[in-house]
């Protein structure tokens, strides 16, 4: 076992003493929910017979024994998301492999899955954030029967996999496994795709070429290609040992994908006899993987704020300095779009999550000694699953990358550094994603643009007035303000106007998620607009800089004078499309580096 780096180790421990009240707590909840029996032998005779009343005769037998494990299936299915539609087909096969273990399987519920795909740019996208909560809600009240002694989350998406993971940290007593349904085959090119989305935004092609190639890009049932947040949680969820090894980008309609789904469901079996929980693996040390794997992928800035909310469910407190700090040391060991041209498949077949999980721990930079649910050890995580005559085995990997031109070993990284910065200042806390912006892009200083929409922005652009250096402040889009949609549709925009020369950047209290791109951005800028924060008293033609070499993010004028500056206030519109019902959680919600969460809300 190699020697974890200097930066990992202090890192880790000061999460452990900062958490060490909120873990105990955490624990003991735990081991009092787990007692010493499973729920169903403390159930009614009426509640039994409501618990098997829909289940096969067989079933019902075995499910009436309280030494069968039961398998609670939460599951996101819903046919309009490419990613989640193949889950339909889940829970047959789920129950049949349990059978073969002994056990039984019940879908104990669903949650909503939303596609920011198609909410970007809408009303709908306001209610994204808050839908991680819900989901999490959701995952509680099916798991509430107290019937089952494992579970399966049947989940990719955005906020759906924290969701999941977060309610089902309510019930850490249960051994808990991830089931993904793997990417969608390749499409169009990532670097075609953005060169047509970039044409279409300075209005050199129609909305009927921009259709075509959108429709190329995602064609078929999977999560899309590009590394977002969607695969940015697969990622998450192989490091903190979460899946079985080697799942996540596995494609749909696959003989190995569905012997990965069944080896899923007799493994839960498993764990429920040797009396395993979720508790147990998502420790201090499986969070700090899970930081340091976003770093050293490039992944997702959403998990900046999912990873603080999911760790806090857990009892485990972490911050941006965290990350900052894990940021310093750990290499950057992959480029996959938007940090690259080559999408998750060609990741996956260049040697994928295996690969990169063997380069962490050689270099120190992961821990080993967790307990995931392949057994003691990220170790295990090295290995990739093959069908042999049928069977499925899995091997170890080769330890070599297939493309270094878009996985490289940690000895010869892309950076020495991982892809998210911590920038501080006059403004307040935000971070960069800074993997895909080329280094002479990275240091901007420049007049602010202040805008309290993004269909503003956009607006001016047609209009031909951002023909000029300037720094885009988009503001009251944190979650008090209006649950913090991502800012996606600026990606475009902002990008033709670097490719023209300007020097351009992004300041928000909003989201840009894992496509964030080459144009820098600070985003998730905390105090937000709608808490007074700095970025409400920015006007336009103010002198701001941005660099994130330096980690600086301020505005350069007298202090003085700028804090005596009237804050601006913007009137709420979040009525119609349900926004309406979510006001208690605009309310309630707590800030962006504390996980915009309701259940953490005033911190």
């Amino acid at each position: 076992m190699a020697q974890n780096h200097r930066v990992v180790a202090d890192v880790t421990a000061r999460i452990i003493e900062r958490s060490r009240a909120g873990r105990a707590t955490y624990l003991a909840r735990i081991a009092k929910a787990k007692g010493s029996s499973p729920g169903r032998a403390k159930l009614s005779c009426a509640n039994l017979a409501h618990t098997v009343a829909a289940s096969p005769s067989d079933d019902q037998i075995r499910t009436l024994d309280p030494t069968a494990p039961n398998i609670a299936i939460v599951t996101a299915y819903n046919d309009m998301l490419s990613a989640h539609q193949p889950f339909e087909t889940y829970p047959p096969l789920i129950k049949a492999a349990a059978r073969t273990a002994g056990g039984t399987a019940q879908v104990a519920g669903g949650v909503p899955a939303m596609c920011d795909g198609i909410t970007q740019g809408r009303p709908g996208m306001e209610l994204s954030l808050f839908s991680r909560d819900v989901i999490a809600l959701s995952t509680a009240v099916s798991l509430s029967h107290d019937a089952f002694d494992a579970v399966l989350c049947l989940g990719v998406c955005d906020k759906i996999v924290p969701g999941l993971l977060i309610g089902a940290l309510a019930f850490g007593h249960l051994p808990t496994i991830f089931v993904p349904a793997g990417p969608m085959v390749s499409g169009l090119g990532n670097k075609q795709k953005a060169a047509i989305r970039a044409l279409y935004a300075e209005g050199k092609i129609g909305r009927a070429e921009l259709l075509d190639a959108e429709r190329k890009s995602y064609h078929s049932p999977g999560t899309c290609t590009f590394y977002g947040t969607a695969n940015s949680n697969q990622m998450l969820m192989e490091m903190m040992g979460l899946h079985l090894p080697g799942t996540a980008f596995v494609n749909p309609g696959t003989a190995l994908r569905q012997a990965l789904t069944e080896a899923a469901a007799v493994r839960a079996i498993e764990l429920a006899r040797e009396g395993a929980t979720l508790a147990q693996m998502v420790d201090e040390k499986a969070v700090v993987n899970g930081m340091v794997g976003l770093l050293a992928t490039g992944g997702s800035t959403n998990h900046t704020i999912h990873l603080v909310a999911m760790a806090a469910a857990a009892g485990i407190t972490i911050d941006w300095n965290d990350f900052a700090d894990l940021s310093s040391v750990v290499p950057l060991l992959a480029r996959v779009y938007p940090n690259g041209s080559a999408d998750v498949n060609h990741f996956h077949a260049a040697g994928g999550m295996g690969f990169v999980i063997g380069e962490l721990l050689d270099a120190g930079l992961a821990h080993e000694d967790v307990m995931t649910v392949a057994g003691p050890g990220l170790r295990h995580y090295q290995q990739e699953p093959f069908l042999d005559n049928g069977r499925l085995v899995w091997r170890d990997g080769t330890g070599l990358t297939g493309d270094s031109s878009l996985l490289r070993p940690a000895t010869d990284p892309f950076a020495a550094e991982g892809g998210l910065k911590l920038l501080t200042g006059s403004l307040g806390r935000s971070i960069i994603k800074i993997s895909a912006v080329s280094a002479e892009h990275r240091v901007v200083e420049a007049p602010a643009l202040v805008f309290d929409d993004q269909d503003d922005l956009i607006a001016a652009f047609k209009r031909g007035e951002l023909e000029r250096d300037f720094i885009a402040v988009v503001r009251f889009q944190g979650p008090k303000a209006n649950g913090m949609p991502e800012l996606h549709s600026l990606n475009p925009t902002l990008g033709v106007l670097l490719d023209r020369g300007h020097k351009v950047a992004l300041v928000t209290d909003g989201r840009m998620s894992g496509a964030s791109g080459k144009v820098p951005a600070a985003i998730h800028l905390t105090p937000e607009a709608a808490e007074g924060g700095p970025i409400a008293r920015i006007r336009s033609g103010d002198l701001l800089r941005l660099d994130p070499d330096a980690g600086i993010l301020e505005v350069l004028m007298d202090p003085a004078e700028f804090q005596a500056r009237e804050v601006a206030q913007r009137g709420p519109d979040q009525s119609g499309y349900g926004r309406e019902l979510f006001a208690h959680m605009r309310s309630g919600v707590g800030s962006a580096e504390h996980g915009a969460s309701v259940f953490m809300g005033g911190r």
